[in-house]
């Protein structure tokens, strides 16, 4: 058995302004640190002791998964982190207010480009504010690398190559992972752990500092479908609810 615990990142400063963010880099709000230290006294009122940590390279899963591991006194465990995990690229959509866009764009358009499985928004243009072609943190990818706009499906092709090369290895070493990244890269994971349809993964929808623990056998198949989300269910279902409305 292996354990593997998903988690999303706390509420960002874009989240609280309902703003599309993507791979833009902005830190956690008061409320989403909040929620990263709930996220870590939860994991610990688990008895989970992590032994790896994966995150993106932005900075709000960086936070959540430091805050957390604070909460269990573990900030001293190995942290790896790739551009892999990050959020999907919202493309032209990266810094518009959802609600505008919602009503400019009306309910089918904007609930197409925000939760289709295969259809990605607008690209964004080259001359874009939030463009990071030049962010050191990509500075060594190849030429092309850097998406101009992602749909889900993008995501799993990108992160597929580092759970099999990186992670599930970690975890059939009998490691237990703490993966804090985002909705888009936590909705792909969880679609290839549970065999989850193309249709029915569009309907997913995480909340943020929500902790979801998976215990995994030997061929790293989930024992339980979904996993285990801790925390209160009405208030994971209300916060869950929440998200599927941002928006509206």
């Amino acid at each position: 058995m292996s354990t593997l615990v998903l988690l999303r990142h706390g509420q960002s400063q874009w989240n609280l302004e309902n703003r599309f963010t993507g791979w833009w880099d902005v830190p956690l709000s008061d409320v989403g640190e909040d929620e990263a230290r709930s996220a870590g006294r939860l994991l610990a009122a688990e008895g989970l002791n992590i032994d790896i940590v994966y995150t993106s390279v932005l900075t709000r899963a960086i936070q959540t998964a430091d805050i957390a591991l604070g909460e269990l006194g573990r900030l001293w465990v190995p942290v790896k982190r790739h551009w892999r995990l990050n959020e999907r690229h919202y493309g032209g959509l990266t810094g518009l207010d959802k609600k505008d866009t919602f009503d400019k764009y009306g309910e089918e358009q904007y609930m197409t480009w925000r939760r289709s499985f295969d259809t990605p928004p607008p690209p964004m243009p080259a001359d874009s504010p939030y463009s990071v072609l030049d962010d050191p943190r990509y500075r060594n990818l190849a030429p092309g690398v850097v998406p101009a706009t992602e749909c889900l499906a993008d995501v799993i092709d990108r992160m597929l190559p580092y759970w099999y090369d990186v992670m599930a290895p970690d975890l059939l070493a009998g490691a237990t992972l703490l993966v804090a990244a985002h909705g888009n890269s936590m909705r792909a994971l969880i679609k290839h752990l549970d065999g989850v349809s193309d249709e029915a993964i569009t309907e997913l929808e995480l909340p943020t500092g929500v902790p979801i623990v998976y215990e995994l056998d030997h061929q790293l198949r989930p024992t339980i479908p979904g996993g285990q989300a801790l925390g209160d269910p009405e208030v994971i279902a209300a916060a869950a609810e929440a998200v599927r409305n941002q928006g509206r």
